[in-house]
């Protein structure tokens, strides 16, 4: 009997049977350096388990300085897929000494006969593998029962209806006895809102009469959630809306609303305040004190297993808020709707989890007679600061006159880019693609989208130019388990985060696609048929594993926990088995839509 560790999976995809079956069928063998385990071609006969040593995994087809295409260390295994599929596709070759357990191939293939789990999880891609370590982080204590479970159903009041033919008087009266803050409007099958602070804002400054019909105060554009989506989603569909409650709409009718005040108080923890403190900030103090939270939210958010799609879209909601009410506060309104106010970047994207710099711009209305406003857009940029944004190095950023300008001055900005087409230039129409506009009229950001869009969507030459810097940096499986030392890694933002996000915007500028966020953009692809859905899903979980390990790396760093000033090295020896395997797949998925834009774009990989 041998001692191995089987508290990983596949193995925890066994009961205690299955793993009493491993312990008395493995051999443990020794290898010598350079020394051939399976080679290209070979009938696959075990599965390794390596016990201690490096197992490199070579292409013999592929030249010498790309051979090398895995790294595998204590804790990893090898040799399954060979099983499967009858032979193995490369050849593992013994870069140290190596002990490693030996799973003949009757008692692989009797366990996946046996565990259809176990089997399927060698069949899996990268989305469902990723899925399975969100289940051992539930699994090993993790409460995820608040966010991550938590349905709008069980969180959902009765909707208040009335008929469109119900005054004022009424409505007020139905309100105060079933003691709600809003009710619902039906008329000719639609549905629309109507909240308490609407209706006071109708008799007292509109002059409404009481019999005046409640309909015609309603708002009929209804921010909506299902019954069965997540909590979660619907607090950050009010944050990104920025509305106090949501309508539950099955099948086309109202079921249930759900207030922020329900959501807010569901979720006890004093992390989960932020959002409803910044929207009764009521000046520049009282935002910065809520902006200073959003770190501890993060962690918080991460310490209880929240999938990070969602902790990305409601940082994104909150950083927009943020950005919002301060244009709002130092702004005269009369500026703020001939202006539109973008935020570009990861932050653009809402890929900025924690804050980095600042990444922003403004477009102002062609008509716009704004005298003092290089002023005022220092003033913005030093209140940004305040605010825990940091300045940008780049220097990308509204106190840099050229990055505010009128429509039309930004329209012969983007023709200057395109025509120039040098490193910079690329940089930028890059840079101006993934604008998001958080404050002002979003729509002057509208039309010099579709400018862009005419400007660069069919011009093949361009596209290439600007698809040939996501080869610039080769996904990292030279390196991958090969760094001794803490303060050595990968650069997990160059060889994982950059090719993805820089592949798909190009991608997406070619189809017109008005999505800023890579994910978006994927689910975009997907259905316009240029990217299949599988390989879509599987691009987006590895961008969002690199964005994980990436974040945590950050958080260890804010808490003083690392030193390091490469918030982007991931070191591979710190993750678990789990984590390596899911880290090798996805930069394995990198390479493959590297060559797959070479391809398209016709360039030299």
């Amino acid at each position: 009997m041998v001692d191995m560790d089987l508290s990983q999976p596949p193995f925890t995809l066994l009961d205690d049977s299955g793993r009493e079956r491993v312990v008395r069928g493995v051999d443990l063998l020794y290898f010598s350096r350079d020394e051939i385990i399976l080679d290209a071609g070979q009938p696959g006969e075990f599965m390794y388990i390596i016990h201690k040593g490096e197992i490199a995994e070579l292409d013999p087809h592929a030249p010498s300085d790309q051979a090398r295409i895995a790294h595998y260390t204590a804790g990893d295994l090898f040799g399954a897929i060979s099983i499967l599929k009858g032979t193995s596709r490369y050849r593992f070759k013994v870069e140290q000494e190596s002990l490693c357990y030996a799973m003949p191939r009757s008692l692989f293939e009797h366990l996946c006969c046996d565990y259809p789990a176990f089997a399927e999880f060698f069949r899996r891609g990268l989305a469902q593998k990723t899925r399975l370590l969100a289940e051992r982080r539930a699994e090993s204590g993790v409460n995820m029962a608040g966010f991550m479970l938590a349905r709008v159903s069980a969180c959902m009041r009765a909707p208040l209806i009335v008929e469109s033919t119900t005054s004022i008087a009424a409505a007020v009266n139905r309100l105060n006895e079933s003691h709600a803050d809003s009710l619902l409007v039906g008329n000719n099958g639609r549905f629309g809102v109507v909240t308490k602070t609407d209706l006071l804002n109708a008799l007292v400054m509109e002059g409404a009469t009481q019999a005046r019909p409640v309909v015609t105060i309603a708002h009929f554009e209804l921010v909506s959630a299902g019954p069965d989506q997540y909590l979660f989603e619907a607090l950050v569909q009010m944050t990104r809306h920025q509305v106090a409650r949501v309508v539950v709409v099955e099948r086309d009718l109202p079921v249930g609303v759900v207030e922020l005040t329900d959501v807010l108080s569901y979720f006890s923890s004093r992390s989960y305040m932020v959002s409803l403190e910044l929207e009764q900030a009521g000046d520049l103090e009282a935002l910065a004190r809520a902006s200073a939270r959003l770190p501890a939210l993060v962690q918080a958010l991460m310490a209880q297993g929240i999938k990070l799609r969602f902790v990305m879209d409601l940082l994104a909601a909150l950083n927009g808020r943020i950005v919002d009410k301060a244009y709002q506060f130092l702004i005269d309104p009369r500026y703020r709707v001939q202006s539109c106010l973008l935020v570009m970047g990861s932050e653009g994207r809402g890929e900025q989890i924690l804050k980095t710099d600042q990444d922003n711009a403004l477009i102002v209305a062609d008509d716009s007679d704004w005298p003092d406003r290089a002023m005022a857009m220092q003033r913005f940029t030093e209140t940004l600061y305040t605010l825990g944004y940091p300045p940008c190095p780049g220097n990308i950023m509204v106190s840099n006159p050229a990055w505010v300008d009128s429509e039309s001055g930004w329209r012969r900005t983007v023709s200057r880019w395109v025509e120039r087409r040098d490193e910079a230039s690329l940089m930028n129409l890059a840079i101006m693609l993934d604008a998001r506009g958080v404050a002002g009229d979003t729509r002057l950001l509208d039309r010099l989208r579709e400018y862009l869009f005419d400007s660069c969507s069919h011009d093949e030459l361009l596209l290439s130019y600007l698809a040939r810097a996501a080869l610039h940096f080769a996904a990292p499986l030279t390196l991958f388990g090969t760094l001794k030392k803490p303060r050595h890694g990968i650069d997990i933002k160059k060889g994982g985060i950059f090719p993805i996000v820089h592949g798909v915007r190009t991608l997406a500028l070619e189809c017109r696609i008005d999505e800023t966020s890579t994910l978006a953009r994927l689910a975009a692809l997907a259905e316009q048929g240029r990217l299949e859905a599988d390989f879509a899903a599987d691009l987006g979980e590895a961008l969002a594993l690199f964005i994980e390990l990436r974040l945590k790396q950050q958080l260890t760093r804010l808490d003083g926990r690392q030193n390091s000033d490469e918030p982007n090295l991931v070191v591979v020896q710190a993750l678990s088995s789990l984590e390596r395997d899911l880290l090798r797949q996805a930069l394995h998925i990198v390479k493959d839509f590297q060559q797959r834009l070479t391809h398209r774009f016709h360039l030299e990989y």
